[in-house]
């Protein structure tokens, strides 16, 4: 029991104990007489004891019972009193007002009811206790769903398959008389941040019909039944407002295996998805109600939830592409006043892996800065410098940096930049900074022409010289290491170790796959991997592995050392102007006709 049903109760009994404190139970009733009377009873010795107060006479007959009259009494009545053996007792005449007596004797009630009432309104339900079983999902009425599939971009493959639902939220008759069911639920299954919940409204939008709008957490309370109770209120006004969407986000917070919870196949949350899969199974397709959910853990969702006639269709909202980005950098520019002929596409290559919710925030961190700056328009370096915010964190212009470690940031970042321009494998080179922001005293960054879905062996070996570049650098000019080298370490072993374990490039294993442990590292005799091998085969994993990484460490100090004047130059312009842009880098390269070696 929590505390709040305990102090409940608890109130519940101190008002049951006023009750009975505040009211008089009388098996014997008082009867009125007379005071002439009351004087002859005493004259008779039939009085056996009275209660005075003021002018009321209270007593008991020797029979046993009850009188009450009014009179004054005075040094006569109580001599009379004494002559019988009569009990006397005198109570002061009390004439406190009775406003005052009714607060005294019902205000402890009414602060009760009130600490009641204030509980109750605590209670989940917005202080309804009989509505704590309705729906808290979000109506949306057709006329304001504004948002359609123009504003939302790419996504293009899964706004293709959710056109179908919205022809035939329009024209059901059109599926229908071939006898066709359209799918009664549609899963939505992306990354966070990719636009799931804006295609639901889009859907709605397009084919103008209503939208409830609920999170998958909305569904489950401390209260045992609660969340079923919601459920079917859901699909019951669902049903009233036909046709409709109802939009479940979030949908693995009810939705998860049963029986991998704590407790017993009983609990709140598992009942929540019983009802759902009830409801789900009760309408035929028929009705115009589309149950459309959003998810990024459809590995944790319990089987009898994907199964045909429930969601009977998956649709994946992937990361954008470059062309999917720019399409999105188009859609949210719209909203802030942008200098003309500004090149999205240089943003879109420069954000690989970015979501539709983080380019959101790119534009808006640009148009920020832009207002910061009593700009009249948002210009495209503010949005590259937006990117690296979001990127790599903020500027840290208050950090203080000591010439050395400012000529050894520069001849790192130059070490990266030099190697990945003389390497026709690598990514183009956009600039390089040796501004700290977030972790990183400096960076190099790179514009790939497309995003890569897979890589060749000539493009891994290259990402692992272009690495490795830096620590080159600072051995070949300044005959000593940095502690800057640990991330470019950490990512040149990474690679090596999947390059020879996981994707089979190496001349001596062969197409042999090496499993990795739960530790997270390709340890041959791991034996929580799935499967292991031999120490002997551990042994060649490992010198396979340092002799890639030391024969690219060769060829990109050989790199710089054929080059050294252009990296001492580059260098010196870092610690001069702190960025260089790929123009300047060319410029600075020009007098070179060709390259000296190209590996």
């Amino acid at each position: 029991m929590n505390s709040r049903s305990l102090l409940t109760g608890l109130a519940l009994l101190v008002l049951f104990f006023t009750l009975i404190n505040n009211f008089e139970w009388n098996t014997t009733p008082e009867s009125e007489i007379g005071y002439s009377d009351f004087l002859l009873y005493l004259d008779r010795g039939q009085i056996n004891s009275v209660t005075i107060s003021g002018d009321s006479i209270k007593g008991t007959t020797v029979s046993g019972k009850q009188f009450k009259t009014t009179g004054s009494y005075d040094s006569i009545l109580i001599e009379s009193l004494r002559k019988q053996s009569v009990n006397i007792k005198i109570e002061e005449d009390d004439n406190t007002p009775w406003y005052l007596v009714l607060l005294l004797q019902w205000g402890p009630l009414l602060l009760l009811i009130g600490v009641w009432i204030f509980m109750m309104r605590k209670m989940p339900g917005s202080g309804k206790i009989m509505s704590i079983g309705k729906s808290k999902a979000t109506r949306y009425e057709e006329k304001s769903m504004d948002i359609t599939f123009k504003d939302v971009a790419g996504v293009e493959e899964a706004k293709e398959e959710l056109e179908e639902i919205v022809d035939y939220l329009k024209d059901p008759g059109k599926f229908q008389k071939l006898g066709g069911k359209i799918p009664k639920g549609v899963l939505m299954v992306g990354p966070p941040g990719t636009g799931k919940t804006l295609l639901a409204k889009a859907v709605a939008g397009e084919a103008g019909v209503s939208f409830f709008n609920i999170s998958g957490s909305d569904f489950v309370e401390m209260f045992v039944g609660v969340g079923a109770s919601r459920v079917r209120d859901l699909f019951e006004e669902a049903h009233k407002n036909a046709p409709c969407i109802i939009f479940i986000d979030e949908i693995d917070a009810v939705g998860r295996h049963r029986g991998a919870g704590l407790g017993s196949g009983h609990d709140e949350r598992e009942q929540t998805l019983n009802a759902l899969l009830v409801e789900m199974d009760g309408f035929d397709g028929t009705e115009g109600i589309i149950t459309i959910a959003a998810t990024n853990r459809v590995d944790i969702l319990d089987p009898a939830l994907l199964r045909p006639g429930r969601f009977d269709r998956q649709v994946t909202v992937s990361l954008p592409d470059v062309n999917g980005r720019k399409k999105i950098l188009e859609v949210h520019v719209k909203k802030i006043v942008l200098t003309q002929n500004t090149d999205l596409e240089v943003i879109a290559r420069g954000t690989p892996g970015f979501s539709g919710a983080e380019l959101a925030n790119l534009v808006n961190e640009s148009a920020l800065r832009a207002a910061q700056l009593n700009k009249s328009a948002v210009t495209l370096e503010d949005m590259e410098w937006a990117r690296d915010k979001v990127m790599m964190g903020a500027e840290r212009r208050s950090m203080i940096m000591h010439e050395e470690e400012k000529e050894a940031t520069a001849y790192h970042e130059a070490g990266h930049a030099l190697v990945a321009y003389y390497l026709k494998d690598a990514d183009p080179i956009h600039k390089i900074t040796i501004i700290p922001r977030g972790q990183s005293l400096g960076m190099t960054t790179f514009l790939p022409e497309t995003d890569r879905l897979s890589m060749n062996r000539d493009g891994l070996i290259a990402r692992i010289k272009v690495a490795l570049g830096g620590r080159a650098a600072e051995e070949l000019m300044l005959k000593d290491f940095s502690t800057g080298v640990e991330g470019d370490l950490k990512d040149s072993t990474n690679i090596a170790y999947q390059m020879i374990c996981k994707w089979g490039m190496s001349e001596k294993l062969g197409a042999l796959s090496i499993p990795q442990g739960d530790s997270g590292n390709y340890l041959a005799m791991d034996y929580n991997a799935e499967s292991s091998v031999s120490e002997e085969i551990q042994e060649i994993v490992d010198e396979e592995v340092q002799d890639l990484l030391q024969d690219c460490y060769t060829e990109a100090k050989k790199i710089l050392s054929d080059h050294a004047s252009q990296l001492k130059s580059l260098a010196d312009m870092l610690v001069e102007v702190e960025t260089v842009s790929l123009e300047q880098l060319t410029d600075l390269f020009q007098p070179v006709a060709a390259p000296e070696a190209e590996v």
